[in-house]
C-alpha cells in the first residue's frame, strides 16, 4: 500500500478545468505504477487513468481526450488535468497504486470532490 493524500477538487462549470494533485509518502514510489480512480455516488470506483514508473498512460475511454495524469517521482507526486469538465465527472477522486488487482487493494485516501454543474 502507498499513503496519499489528495487535493485540488472543487467546483467548476461544465466545460471547465481542474488539477488534480497526489502526494504520495512511499519509498518505491518511483518504482511503481500510479492511478487515479473516482467514484459517484451511488456507484462502483472505476479507474480513470494509470501511468507507469516510466510515463505509460491509460485512459478510461470517458475521458480520453479531455484527462492528462502525469508524475513528478522526485516530488513524489501523481497529477490529473481535467478539462472541458461534464457534470458526469461529478464524483469523488482518489489516487493509490495501478494494479490489475486493484479492487484488492484496501488502503485508500480521503479523496478529493470534484462536482461539476451544468
Amino acid at each position: 500500500q502507498v499513503q496519499v493524500v489528495e487535493s485540488g477538487g472543487g467546483l467548476v462549470q461544465a466545460g471547465g478545468s481542474l488539477r488534480l494533485s497526489c502526494a504520495a509518502s512511499d519509498m518505491i514510489f518511483s518504482i511503481v505504477a500510479m492511478g487515479w480512480y473516482r467514484q459517484a455516488p451511488g456507484k462502483q470506483r472505476d479507474v480513470v487513468a494509470s501511468i507507469t514508473s516510466g510515463g505509460s498512460t491509460k485512459y478510461a475511454d470517458s475521458v480520453k481526450g479531455r484527462f492528462t495524469i502525469s508524475r513528478d517521482n522526485a516530488k513524489k507526486m501523481v497529477y490529473l488535468q481535467m478539462n472541458n469538465l461534464q457534470p458526469e465527472d461529478t464524483a469523488v477522486y482518489y489516487c493509490n497504486l495501478a494494479r490489475t488487482d486493484w479492487r484488492l487493494l484496501s488502503s485508500w485516501g480521503q479523496g478529493t470532490q470534484v462536482v461539476v454543474s451544468s
